[in-house]
């Protein structure tokens, strides 16, 4: 069986990503998107297991000391990670696995996993990134601020992924990733092992 393919979706806070993802899994149910664990509070309208798994920081130290992550981060002053066991299960059997998470997990998952393909998403400009904070209405203008200074940290790093999803339209975003996973799918080092068995 041929093993599936890791996407990481990651960008600032406010950039779009989970909006995407989402909409890329309404039209795409057969794809695994990992949902991440955290220890913030949910937010008005977030379902556990469904945008995060909420947990409390003792047990999240506890997973992360038996390996229990492919990545962790620290993000204004809250824990966030991805579990490594259902991750892992889908993409051996066959499944493509969308991980949406910030940059600095990111780079540890590309630091252990380097074929995974790496999609950085961007706003439109920095003033479309600030109304979207403040469109959730959801947390105090000092995190605001911090989420803002942490996204020029963001788009510093952007030149370390493999592609670049501009987001200042969602229906578009959405068809730009799925060019990207189809070209993946397509790509020829991930199907040498198809053409070996063919010639055979």
């Amino acid at each position: 069986m041929k093993k599936g393919n890791l996407f990481v979706v990651s960008g600032p806070s406010g950039a779009g990503k989970g909006t995407i993802c989402a909409a890329y899994m309404n039209k795409h149910p057969e794809a695994f998107l990992s949902v991440s664990a955290t220890t913030r509070e949910p937010r008005e309208g977030e379902i556990e297991g469904v945008h995060y798994h909420f947990i409390g920081e003792d047990e999240f130290k506890d997973r992360l000391s038996r390996g229990g992550f492919l990545e962790h981060t620290v993000y204004c002053g809250h824990y966030y990670g991805t579990p490594s066991d259902a991750a892992m299960e889908a993409l051996e059997s066959g499944r493509d696995v969308i991980l949406e998470i910030e940059s600095d997990g990111a780079m540890q998952v590309r630091s252990h996993y380097p074929e995974g393909v790496f999609i950085f998403v961007c706003p439109p400009s920095m003033e479309a990134l600030e109304a979207r904070l403040r469109g959730r209405g959801t947390e105090p203008d000092e995190v605001i601020a911090q989420r803002l200074e942490k996204a020029v940290q963001e788009l510093g790093r952007a030149h370390k992924y493999n592609y670049l999803l501009l987001n200042d339209d969602v229906e578009a975003a959405v068809r730009r990733l799925e060019a990207i996973i189809d070209a993946e799918r397509c790509y020829m080092p991930r199907n040498i092992g198809f053409v070996n068995d063919f010639i055979k």
